[in-house]
C-alpha cells in the first residue's frame, strides 16, 4: 500500500458478509476495506442490521461495522448517522466522532445518494447496471421506480464523483447512463484462500452453482441442464450452494423436472467448504441474468474448474475468457449444449481448467486495495493521477 496520510474511509453498503442475503458485493467491500486498514487507513462500514448481529462490531481485519436500519431504511439511517457525526471508530481513535474524509458509496441498484448530505468527496462503486433485473426482482411501478433511481437520479447526484466498477462491461454500461469512461476506474475482484492444500475432484460428473438463491440468479437453468443430460450421464449430480428465499421454489422445480434425487442443496457453506465444492465440480455453472464480474467464476478457475455463463450477463464476459477459460452461452439451449460439451470432452475441460487456473492467479485483493487507496488519494488531492482503466487482454 502506498505511503499516504491515514484517512478515515466510510463504506456505505446495503449488507455485510454476515447478512444471510450477502453476496459478492459484500465480499468485495470487506476484502478491499481490510486491505485499506492494512495500509494504515481507518475504515468504517455502515450497512443494514440483520438477525442477532451486533449493532457495532470490529472485525478481525480491523474494519469497524455499524449496522443501522433494515433493508429499506438503511439508506436514510446512513444519512442520519453521517449528519449526527455518529460514524465512530472506537473510544481511542483520534477524532473518533468526527466525520469521514471520503465516502465509498456502494450502489447495488438503490443509491445512498451521499453527495446530497456529505461534506466530503464520494467515490461510487457500481458492480453492474440493473436494467434487466428490476422487472424480475420487483416488477410493476416499483421496478420502474428502481430503474429511474438508478438510471436517472443517481447519475445526476453523482455527476461530480469518481466511479469504481469491476469490469469493462459495466464501465461501458455506465456510459449509456451518461457516466463518461474518464470518471470510471476498473478495480477487479481479488482472490484469496483458493490454494490451501490439495482439494479433490469428484469421481463422478458434477455441476456446481454457488450464490444467493434469488430469481435473477436463474438456478432453474442449471436444473434444466441437469434434467437434459441425466439420461446420457447417469452419475451426473448438481450441487447448489447458497441460501435465499427462492430455495423452496427451486426445490419444487427440481421435483417437477425429476432431478430432485440428483440435486444437493448444500445451503450456506464455509469458506473452506466453498473451495472444496468448486474444486470437486467438473464445471461451474453461472446462469445469472446479470453479474458485475462473477467472483465464483474466478474462484472456480483457481481450482482448474472451467465455468459456463451467459454472454448477455454483463461482467461475466470479462471473468470468462470465452473458449479459453470457459464458455459463454447465447440462450438456454446453447447453455445445455455447452454444459454437455465440457462434461463429455475430458481434454477440452482439462485444457480450459488449466487456462482458468492461470488466469485466476492474476487477481489479488492486495492489488485491488492498492488501486482504491490510490484513487482515494487522488480524489483527496494527495496523490498523482492513476492511469485510466484498460480492457482485459
Amino acid at each position: 500500500m502506498p505511503a499516504e496520510p491515514a484517512r478515515h474511509i466510510l463504506f456505505l453498503n446495503w449488507r455485510d458478509t454476515a447478512n444471510p442475503e450477502g453476496g459478492g458485493s459484500e465480499v468485495y467491500t470487506e476484502r478491499i476495506a481490510a486491505e485499506l486498514v492494512a495500509g494504515g487507513h481507518r475504515v468504517t462500514l455502515l450497512c443494514a442490521a440483520h438477525g442477532g448481529a451486533p449493532a457495532e462490531q470490529t472485525l478481525v481485519t480491523g474494519v469497524r461495522v455499524l449496522r443501522r436500519g433494515g433493508r429499506h431504511t438503511v439508506y436514510l439511517r446512513a444519512a442520519l448517522a453521517y449528519l449526527a457525526g455518529g460514524v465512530r471508530l472506537g473510544p481511542l481513535a483520534a477524532g473518533a466522532r468526527g466525520r469521514p474524509d471520503v465516502i465509498v458509496d456502494v450502489c447495488n441498484g438503490v443509491p445512498f445518494l451521499s453527495p446530497i448530505y456529505a461534506r466530503c468527496p464520494t467515490v461510487v462503486v457500481v458492480h453492474h447496471v440493473h436494467r434487466e433485473q428490476w422487472p424480475v426482482v420487483l416488477g410493476g411501478w416499483r421496478g420502474r421506480l428502481g430503474w429511474w433511481l438508478e438510471s436517472r437520479l443517481a447519475p445526476r447526484v453523482y455527476r461530480r464523483c469518481r466511479y469504481v466498477t469491476v469490469s469493462a462491461s459495466t464501465r461501458d454500461e455506465l456510459a449509456t447512463l451518461g457516466v463518461p469512461g474518464s470518471r470510471v476506474t476498473i478495480i477487479h475482484n481479488g482472490l484469496a484462500g483458493a490454494g490451501a492444500g490439495h482439494l479433490a475432484r469428484a469421481a463422478h460428473p458434477c455441476l456446481v452453482v454457488l450464490g444467493r438463491l434469488v430469481p435473477h440468479k436463474r438456478v432453474e437453468y442449471a436444473l434444466h441442464a441437469l434434467a437434459a443430460l441425466a439420461a446420457e450421464l447417469p452419475g451426473l449430480r448438481l450441487v447448489v450452494a447458497g441460501r435465499g428465499w427462492w430455495e423452496p421454489r427451486l426445490r419444487e422445480h427440481a421435483e417437477r423436472l425429476g432431478v430432485a434425487d440428483r440435486t444437493d442443496f448444500a445451503g450456506h457453506v464455509s469458506e473452506r467448504g466453498k473451495h472444496e465444492l468448486l474444486a470437486a465440480g467438473w464445471v461451474a455453472l453461472v446462469p445469472s441474468l446479470k453479474e458485475g464480474w462473477g467472483l465464483t467464476i474466478v474462484e472456480a478457475g483457481a481450482h482448474g474448474t472451467p465455468a459456463i455463463a451467459f454472454r448477455a450477463a454483463g461482467g461475466v464476459c470479462d471473468a470468462v475468457r470465452d473458449g479459453r477459460t470457459g464458455l459463454l452461452a447465447e440462450d438456454l439451449d446453447d447453455f445445455v449444449a455447452k454444459t454437455r460439451w465440457l462434461l463429455t470432452d475430458d481434454l477440452t475441460r482439462a485444457r480450459m481448467g488449466e487456462a482458468a487456473r492461470a488466469y485466476a492467479a492474476g487477481f489479488t485483493w492486495a492489488a485491488a486495495g492498492r488501486q482504491l487507496a490510490a484513487l482515494v488519494a487522488e480524489v483527496l488531492g494527495a496523490g498523482s493521477p492513476i492511469r485510466p482503466p484498460q480492457r482485459l487482454p
